[in-house]
């Protein structure tokens, strides 16, 4: 058995003064993150020359910000933890040129999330309990079985709905071998196609998609005409200043729009999901090609692929149940020929059957493709040059 580390995300179900705590928690560690790259800044701005506060400095200023702000210690404290692990990260990305300077964080973001180190565990069927909140009512419990926690996440998302995220240690139980091997092509009119033949269709929800852009639409609309109507009142009124979260019908629209997307998001991660377990089960090498999405997602007409989503999947997924992926390059795989080897030479996209003038045999493109992937693949093994995850 390997021990690996998974997610699991369950949907929370606070009472009343669960979600009170909840945000007064979202706010704290919101607090925190700012108040610690508020001194940052100020640090920089007084002596450009100063040395970074790391992250254990930053733990021991956390100690006096207790000490002066008391609604602090209604926070699961090893969330200020994990808050001054994240801001010292962002730092050194941005000192590596990896990434900008950290934002400061605002109350009105749709979504709202701490993570958390201590212990929190099942109370019973559809009950758990965290730290600050004691016993909540939530789904799905037996997921977590005997499954260490490692750390927890609480998150609110613009539909209106509370979740759980866990990142658990648990034991995975190795798949029987098959031996059988499988080269996969990414497509465009199908989402991945095998040397078996076999075409696994392009996940296809337009019917959501097409509500998704009407609620983004009305959701656009309302919020334009909410925020000329704040701002004339404000204009005029110097007494009471309004703000656009007191507008029900723009908070419909977003709320609508949020679950639209989601639901979208949601069967897109279902369908792959199906798709790269199936694939796992029946075959114990799995090769396929290195593609550069990000080059890929430039064209319009490819920016709804979701094949690093698929690539991501098939790695771990390898790495928990013992199976091999072998990434090989996608050089030259559409032109030559997987029965004699003769290369035809650059073929546009809208070429899908080509005949060889070698040796006569037919081809359709995307499993020629795949067959030849399939080949670098093994190849690759026997000499020891693939990229194995």
């Amino acid at each position: 058995m390997n021990k690996v580390i998974k997610g699991i995300k369950l949907r929370l179900y606070p009472n009343q003064s669960q979600r009170e705590q909840l945000w007064q928690m979202f706010g704290n560690d919101r607090f925190v993150w700012n108040q610690m790259l508020g001194m940052a800044k100020e640090r920089y701005q007084n002596n450009p020359n100063s040395l970074f506060v790391n992250e254990y400095g930053m733990n021991y200023l956390l100690k006096q910000l207790k000490c002066e702000y008391a609604f602090l210690r209604e926070s699961d404290s090893t969330s200020f933890l994990v808050v001054n692990h994240n801001l010292a990260q962002a730092f050194k990305m941005l000192f590596r040129h990896r990434g900008g300077y950290p934002h400061f964080k605002n109350r009105h973001s749709l979504r709202q999330s701490y993570t958390g180190r201590s212990t929190c565990k099942v109370l019973a069927r559809r009950r758990m309990q965290l730290p600050k909140l004691g016993g909540i009512r939530t789904s799905r419990t037996g997921l977590v079985g005997d499954a260490k926690i490692k750390r927890y996440t609480v998150s609110y998302e613009p539909t209106g709905r509370y979740y759980l995220s866990l990142q658990v240690e648990t034991e995975v139980n190795q798949l029987p071998e098959t031996h059988q091997s499988v080269g996969l092509d990414m497509g465009l009119a199908d989402l991945v196609i095998s040397s078996d033949g076999v075409k696994y269709g392009t996940f296809n929800a337009e019917w959501l998609e097409k509500q998704a852009v009407r609620w983004q639409r009305k959701y656009a609309r309302r919020r334009y005409l909410a925020q000329c109507q704040v701002w004339k009142w404000n204009h005029n009124r110097f007494d009471h200043l309004e703000e656009l979260d007191g507008y029900s019908n723009w908070q419909r629209a977003r709320v609508n729009k949020a679950r639209c997307q989601k639901r979208i998001a949601n069967k897109r991660r279902d369908y792959l999901h199906k798709l790269t377990t199936d694939l796992i089960r029946n075959y114990d090498v799995i090769v396929i090609e290195d593609l550069k999405t990000k080059n890929l997602q430039k064209n319009h007409h490819m920016a709804r692929s979701i094949w690093h989503q698929f690539r991501a999947m098939l790695e771990y997924k390898c790495a928990w149940y013992g199976r091999q992926l072998v990434v090989v390059k996608p050089d030259y795989t559409s032109q030559t020929c997987s029965n004699c080897g003769f290369s035809s030479g650059k073929k546009p996209l809208e070429v899908r059957e080509w005949t060889c003038p070698k040796c006569g045999i037919h081809h359709d493109r995307d499993v020629n493709a795949a067959v030849n992937i399939l080949h670098k693949g093994l190849k690759a093994i026997g000499q020891g040059l693939a990229l194995v995850k």
